[in-house]
């Protein structure tokens, strides 16, 4: 078992930035390839980010390449999304979500095991 805590969203203005966290417990964090999806009111849940046990390698969705930065610290056991230019588009609730397979391609839904109770991100106009 693995459990995932998100930390961080909130209410802000379009163009601005907030940064997520999560943070992992139950199982070796440095061998758990990391994601973040979101879903937003009607739509499917989405992949935003993800990246590697190492760190070494990441992947984001399109609509948020150039504005998103997924990072991890393995000491601390936790994930980060720092967001940036923020875009009313980009209200969602935010989920953490731990792979702890070990392979693939850090974009799959279907890759993850475990998932937090998600975080709200509202953008205003």
């Amino acid at each position: 078992q693995m459990q995932l805590v998100e930390s961080g969203g909130g209410l802000v203005q379009a163009g601005g930035s907030l940064r997520l966290s999560c943070t992992a417990s139950g199982r070796t964090f440095s061998r758990i390839n990391m994601g973040w999806f979101r879903q937003a009111p009607g739509k499917e849940r989405a992949f935003v980010a993800g990246i590697s046990r190492s760190g070494g390698s990441t992947a984001y969705g399109d609509s948020v390449k150039g504005r998103f930065t997924i990072s991890r610290d393995n000491a601390k056991n936790t994930v980060y999304l720092q967001m940036n230019s923020l875009k009313p588009e980009d209200t969602a609730v935010y989920y953490c979500a731990a792979n702890p397979f070990g392979w693939g391609t850090l974009s799959g839904e279907y890759e993850y095991e475990y998932w937090g109770q998600g975080t709200q991100v509202t953008v205003s106009s």
